[in-house]
């Protein structure tokens, strides 16, 4: 990999680091830039970078939520019970069993990880059934753009309908499976290029009644099976077979990601304890409209 080469794969990860976790559509930005920046590389494989990189921005999550989503432990408290002598062979099971459990799992994360999965089912379902037509037909600059400008619009109308309403969920224990489940289902419509994960989360959580921070955490734990999952299905597409040059862009963006992704989720949060999200609303709908000016009189002059 030449030095240019280099430059440009170290934008793009800078781009999607920013874009991942801030409602502004990671992928958007991503399709967008590469009109402007073209990696010497084939279409399949960028179409499979464009969804890759994103490892390295969830790897992010992972490492600055570790200790909330971990759900292994050793509880020194816990100890063995004492087997009576006439205790059945299916009783002792039952109890080593849950000595175990409590022992050596923590029950709160991993009914944590339940919800999360819970929440990821309709957009894998959609994610596997639609993934082609959804590619084939909406990776484009004019869906980007008009989901920019919708979707921020939206995020205006919806901050300034929940200006005077106070949140009933405050906490991320207090997501059951139900709201879970709900929250997942505005996950779907990310699918769509220019929507953004995290904004349709967001605003999904904040209609249900989930508070403006609770939402944004939320958002960050369901990228974690979303993304692995998308990517593993773009690899499995692909092939496994990767270049030198290939694994190396891999490499060097997802890193640029990982890095950047840290410093977004850090600014997101202190962001939201004062601010909402409103901001976004209008840079969405700024970006749509130059995006869409843009194009549209490339197109008319072309």
């Amino acid at each position: 990999m030449d030095f240019i080469e280099l430059l440009k794969v170290i934008f793009l990860g800078i781009v999607e680091g920013l874009t991942e976790w801030l409602p502004i559509s990671s992928t958007g930005h991503m399709i967008l830039v590469d009109e402007f920046i073209k990696l010497n590389v084939s279409d399949e494989f960028m179409q499979l970078f464009l969804v890759v990189i994103q490892l390295g921005a969830i790897l992010a999550v992972v490492v600055l939520y570790f200790k909330r989503l971990w759900p292994f432990h050793i509880d020194d408290e816990i100890v063995m019970p004492e087997r009576g002598k006439r205790q059945s062979t299916v009783s002792r099971i039952k109890d080593y069993g849950l000595y175990l459990w409590y022992k050596f799992c923590d029950e709160d994360k991993f009914q944590l990880w339940f919800k999360i999965l819970v929440a990821c089912i309709p957009a894998m379902i959609v994610g596997l059934l639609f993934d082609s037509f959804i590619e084939t037909y909406f990776n484009n600059w004019y869906v980007v753009s008009a989901m920019l400008i919708i979707y921020g619009i939206l995020f205006i109308v919806i901050e300034n309908r929940q200006k005077n309403l106070r949140p009933r969920i405050n906490k991320i224990s207090k997501i059951n499976y139900r709201i879970a489940f709900a929250i997942g289902l505005f996950q779907v419509l990310a699918v769509i290029p220019g929507t953004s994960r995290s904004g349709a989360t967001i605003i999904g959580g904040m209609l249900i009644g989930t508070s403006r921070l609770v939402a944004t955490e939320f958002t960050f734990y369901l990228a974690i099976p979303v993304m692995l999952g998308a990517s593993l299905l773009k690899i499995v597409k692909f092939g496994f077979s990767f270049t030198a040059v290939e694994l190396q862009i891999l490499g060097v963006g997802m890193l640029v990601a990982f890095i950047v992704s840290i410093i977004a989720i850090r600014f997101l949060l202190n962001y939201i304890k004062r601010n909402d999200f409103k901001v976004f609303g209008y840079y969405r709908i700024i970006l749509g409209v130059i995006v869409f000016a843009y194009f549209g009189i490339t197109m008319l002059f072309a």
